[in-house]
This record gives structure tokens, sequence and C-alpha cells, in this order.
């Protein structure tokens, strides 16, 4: 996959290599998930990383809360080796990591990240050495540590002693300008924290998520601005189906588009026995849509209106979309280049032409009381006219054979 020139300034992290994948410095920012799957449950697990892999994520986290889940880890890696899927496996850890991580070395080992939440590694005096114990074992396997801060689990101790500087202060802030400043000072506090006891910057990635997009973004600003750490950017419980999306896009669309984030998941909620892979998907249209990275053949179609009372071309639009994103699972072995291939289905004359021409290959069909015709162009020269029953098929044909002639291997 590649990457297109950021319609903004990239904003310059510190790389960090996560198994096979380089995330931060000049690499493309990577798309992550998760499972929601019973980790002990190796087979399920194994079974929706590899859907999750085959969709586009580049990293999946898992969840470890229990010593079954920890023992489960290498013959998760071990499954899905004989599936031919190696996609960086991420650990996520809460309150009781440290026993897990020392209980466990096959689950250490294994792991090609480990999540930790600063937020509930401990209470009190056991909140450093509970940190440290989980730091040092990242050093021992040399393995990136996120320190992922969330506003549902902030620290109480740094919360507090935020709101007693507060009120120091001769014009206090708010309650919720300090509650952002207490997720970033974890954050930076607990990486800063983590370079003591031997982790290097090259194997943090931090993250402070917020479920309210202008606070996310207010929040991602001011990180950015005061740290060089690879940023992994998610807006928490986003919610499900259309308000989650959008609510995700309109927050991951404004940092992204400032260059601010080197890995990003969209955290929805999906529908009742729905497939886990529609969050990978909304991460990747994100990029997509903003020129940072191509995934797959973008297909540009109108809404619609009174001229197009005729549903042939949503269907034909639908169906090109199928057949595109299906087809790349070969397509992108076989033709390098073609996730940038740009195509357009139009609904009548008004439009179409037009766009056909600005796409690499366009139709424009007949609108209500417009001539049963259906002008193709190819690099913004009419090519041919489909008519007839078998436009959809015919057209998918054209395609084809454009994928061939333009992206073959060399």
């Amino acid at each position: 996959m590649q990457t297109n020139s950021s319609p903004g300034l990239r904003r310059k992290s510190i790389g960090v290599k996560v198994g096979d994948v380089t995330m931060g410095g000049d690499a493309p920012i990577v798309v992550q998930s998760m499972t929601n799957t019973d980790s002990s449950d190796i087979v399920r697990t194994a079974v929706q990383i590899a859907d999750l892999a085959k969709a586009g994520s580049e990293l999946v986290r898992i969840t470890v809360n229990n010593i079954e889940a920890a023992r489960a880890v290498p013959h998760i890696k071990e499954h899905l080796a004989r599936m031919n899927i190696s996609v960086p496996i991420v650990g996520d850890f809460h309150f009781n990591g440290h026993k897990l991580l020392n209980e466990a070395p096959e689950c250490a080992d294994h792991l090609d990240k480990y999540r930790i939440n600063p937020g509930n590694v401990g209470r009190g005096s056991k909140r450093d050495s509970q940190f440290a114990s989980m730091i040092e074992t990242a050093c021992k396997y040399q393995k990136p540590v996120r320190i992922g801060v969330n506003w549902g689990s902030l620290d109480p101790q740094i919360l507090a002693e935020q709101m007693d500087l507060n009120q120091q202060l001769t014009e206090p802030k708010s309650a919720e300008e300090v509650m952002q400043e207490a997720l970033i000072t974890s954050a930076l506090n607990s990486a800063s924290y983590a370079e003591t006891l031997g982790l290097g910057a090259d194997k943090i990635i931090i993250s402070c998520k917020i479920s309210d997009a202008p606070k996310l973004i207010d929040v991602y600003k001011q990180l950015a601005q005061r740290c060089h750490y690879a940023l992994h950017v998610g807006l928490t419980e986003a919610g499900m189906g259309t308000k989650g999306t959008v609510a995700s896009a309109a927050a991951l669309s404004v940092l992204l588009h400032q260059g601010i984030g080197d890995t990003i998941r969209v955290s929805l909620t999906p529908q009742p026995g729905g497939s886990r892979t529609g969050e990978v998907l909304v991460a990747q249209e994100i990029l997509q849509s903003l020129n940072l990275r191509a995934f797959s053949p973008a297909v540009t179609s109108c809404p619609g209106c009174g001229r197009t009372t005729s549903e042939y071309f949503q269907e034909l639009a639908d169906d090109i979309q199928l057949y595109l994103r299906n087809s790349m699972t070969d397509w992108k072995q076989t033709f390098p280049g073609v996730e940038h291939l740009s195509v357009a289905v139009m609904g009548c004359v008004v439009n179409g032409p037009g766009e056909s021409k600005h796409a690499n290959i366009g139709i424009s069909l007949p609108g209500s009381g417009e001539a049963p015709v259906a002008p193709v162009y190819i690099d913004g020269e009419k090519s041919c006219t489909l008519r007839g029953n078998n436009i959809a098929d015919e057209f998918k044909q054209i395609v084809t054979n454009y994928v061939h002639n333009n992206y073959s291997l060399k």
C-alpha cells in the first residue's frame, strides 16, 4: 500500500517498530483494530484476527485479562501461522498485567506490543512498582509499549494533583481543562518514567482517548506540541453505526489533516451479530478520503435526484464498489498501484460526463428522460457507449481490462 503526499505537514514523531510494521517517523499511518472474543478461546480469537487482518488491519489488539488468556497467546500465534497470517498482536493489559506477564513469560515473549493503561495499573504505592514491573518486562523482551490513557479510567491521584494545582492559580482553569491536562500529564509522566526504567523512546507510543470529538482534538493538539512520541489516535467508545462512524471521522480527520497521528483505530460498537471488520473499513476510508493512504480503488457516485428515478445507477455503483473491493485480494499482489484507481458511476447527464472525465474510468448512465445510452470515459476521453441489458458486466470488463493494461508488474 502506498502513501500520497499529506494535505498538511506531518508531525515528525519517533519511529517505532512493532513486529514487521513501522509506525511514526516517515512511515504510513497504521490501521489498528481489536478483537472482541474471549482470548482464551484460541480458535475463535485466531479466526477473528485473521478476518481483521484480511480486511486491512495492520495491528490487532487482544484482551489479556487472566492467566488462561495469557497462556493462549503463543497458541493463537501458532494458529495464525498455519493460516498464513502474520499480523502483529498487541496485548491489552488492565489491573493485573504485571502478574500475567510475570506468570506467563511465553505471553510476554510472543506478543508484539503491550498496551498499558496507567490509570489502572495500581493505586497508591503499588502504582509505580506495578507499572515498573511491566516496563521492565518490555525491556527484557525488547517489546514496544503503548501507554494508553483513557478519560474513563483516569488515574484519580493525578487528577487530584491537577485540581490542587489549579486551585492555586489566580485564574483557575475550567474543570474540563483540568481533566484534559490530567490526561496529558498522566501520559507524558508515564512515558518519561518508562524511559528512566530503560525503555527507549523508539519503543513508546502514547494515546489520550476521549469519547467527545472536540475535546479529543484539543488534547491531541496539545500532546503533539509537547512530545515527539508516536501517537495512537482514536475516539474511544465512538458508538454504533452512523453515529460512531461520523464522530470518529469528524475527530480523526481534523487531527490527521493537521499531521497528527501515527496509528489510528475506529472504536465502533458492531451491530448485534455483525462483523468486527467494519471499523477497519471506516479507518481505511478516513485515510483514503484525506489522500493519506490508498487501500482500494475509489468509486465516485452521485446521490441521485428527480432525474434519476431508476435505481439502476445505484445498483451499478454498489456492484462496482463491491467488485473492486473483492478483486483487491488478488489485484494488490499482481497489480501494484491499482489501489489508486478512480472510478465514477454517475446517474445522469448533469455532472455525469464531467465526473467521468475526472476519473480514470467513468460511466454516465441515462437519467429519466435521457436517451438509453451510457457513454464511458477512459482517462478523460470518451471511449465507447454502452447500451442494452449487459451494461454492468460490460463496464466491469472495461475496468478489468484497464487494470491489466495499466498496473501489470513490469
